[in-house]
């Protein structure tokens, strides 16, 4: 790993694993002319999936003490890089405390910031999607693959005890290792313990097969592997079978999206609403360059940010 030479000009970093292949990187200096950001500037950290400790906190220390090194998104290594790196920071949010993971690295008065934006980014992206009173309607199930941070944001959104009866009637999660499904497990608990859950070690892709079998109608199945992006593949096979009148969440925006290309196949015989993560991609960042940069990104500032992002994403 090579860390990036002293700042010169206010920067933000992306922490990631194949960063110079993100849209944001075209994206950005469009937001930093339409938001004011006079020469901020995006650079890229790219290190390896589940990186050695030391690595997460040069990182962490390089950004803590470069004066013009404003902040980071971090993306893949959320969970790693908190607990390889968390005493190094001034503040914590109850979010990031709660989960294990951060997404975002600020500055405040002098004192670094650590923050999990997903759990607000995601229900965002949720919020354009999925329908009004759509779990109230159709008691359907969450039937999330993967464990990572963005699967516990996501049930952190949907299972919270405000939302009432407005939620998922079961939630089952599937992953590869059993350590990220023992701590969504202990995180879901202290979410909303009512709630129906099911949790399986899915080592091959066949087991998400059979899973996905018994999922009922008007269901929300959420590829959260990142299979499909920075690793190649799916997390299900060809032969896997979608409930009717289910909604479909690819979180991945870019690489080749076996997964959603897969739910597409089955849209008009199961009658499948197939959503991939470019609003999410749009949330996630614009929560953390607002917290980089203490600037409020809502209302008309976020659709103008919206409109530049989809014309070039076209």
């Amino acid at each position: 790993m090579k860390l990036p030479e002293k700042a010169t000009q206010p920067t933000m970093y992306f922490i990631g694993v194949t960063t110079t292949k993100s849209s944001i990187m075209r994206l950005f200096p469009l937001w930093a002319q339409s938001l004011g950001l006079k020469d901020a500037v995006l650079k890229g950290i790219d290190l390896d999936i589940h990186a050695a400790p030391q690595d997460y906190r040069e990182v962490v220390e390089f950004i803590k003490n470069d004066e013009l090194s404003l902040g980071a998104l971090v993306t893949t290594h959320k969970i790693d890089l908190y607990h390889a790196a968390k005493d190094l920071f001034d503040y914590l949010d109850p979010y990031a405390m709660m989960f294990g993971e951060l997404s975002s690295i600020s500055k405040r008065d002098g004192k670094l910031e650590g923050y999990a934006k997903d759990p607000i980014s995601s229900g965002l992206a949720m919020e354009s999607f999925i329908p009004k009173n759509f779990w109230k309607d159709h008691s359907g199930e969450l039937f999330i693959m993967g464990a990572g941070g963005s699967a516990i944001a996501i049930c952190s959104y949907l299972l919270d005890q405000k939302n009432g009866e407005n939620i998922p009637s079961k939630v089952i999660v599937a992953n590869r290792s059993q350590p990220r499904l023992d701590e969504i497990k202990r995180i879901v608990q202290e979410i909303n313990p009512h709630i129906a859950t099911e949790y399986h070690l899915t080592p091959e892709a066949e087991c998400n097969d059979a899973i996905l079998e018994q999922i009922k109608p008007h269901s929300l199945i959420i590829n959260a592997t990142g299979l499909g992006k920075d690793r190649p593949g799916s997390p299900l096979t060809d032969n896997g079978i979608f409930p009717k009148h289910s909604l479909v969440w690819e979180l991945n925006y870019r690489g080749e999206l076996d997964f959603m290309h897969q739910a597409l196949q089955q849209q008009t015989e199961k009658n499948l609403h197939v959503e991939d993560g470019w609003i999410y991609f749009i949330h996630g960042w614009t929560q953390v360059v607002s917290e980089v940069f203490h600037i409020d990104i809502t209302g008309a500032v976020f659709e103008e940010i919206e409109r530049i992002s989809n014309q070039l994403n076209k």
